[in-house]
């Protein structure tokens, strides 16, 4: 049994996905099929550090600061960041969507736990 697993950037991409949009840490192991629970943390650790260029780098292989693979070419990291960026957006709208529904809620008689009686 191999110690090591190295997975393709697609699967991170996807498990970072369905993280956000709250799909348990166990089910998407499970159809993933990812090992480990740490590895999915450090992945989320990444895309919310906007290190993205990491998920490219091979097991036990670290690139320096802000760097790829030398095999990625422009247009592939362009796309990459655009899908970041994408993925940014979406979480914004739906922190929005939450936070309005917050603020409905409070603003009915009767629903605020701090107002005054």
């Amino acid at each position: 049994m191999a110690t090591r697993v190295s997975y393709p950037v697609e699967i991170k991409m996807k498990a970072i996905e369905m993280r956000l949009a709250g799909v348990p840490v166990s089910d998407v192991m499970k159809q993933l099929g990812i090992r480990n629970r740490t590895q999915l943390k450090v992945w989320m650790k990444w895309y919310r550090e906007g290190e993205i260029h990491r998920m490219e780098q091979p097991v036990g292989k670290q690139y320096s600061f802000g760097k790829g693979p030398e095999t990625t070419t422009e247009l592939e990291r362009l796309k990459a960041e655009n899908r970041f960026l994408k993925q940014q957006l979406d979480l914004l709208k739906k922190y929005k969507e939450l936070e309005r529904r917050w603020d409905q809620k409070l603003s009915l008689p009767g629903s605020n736990p701090f107002e005054q009686k």
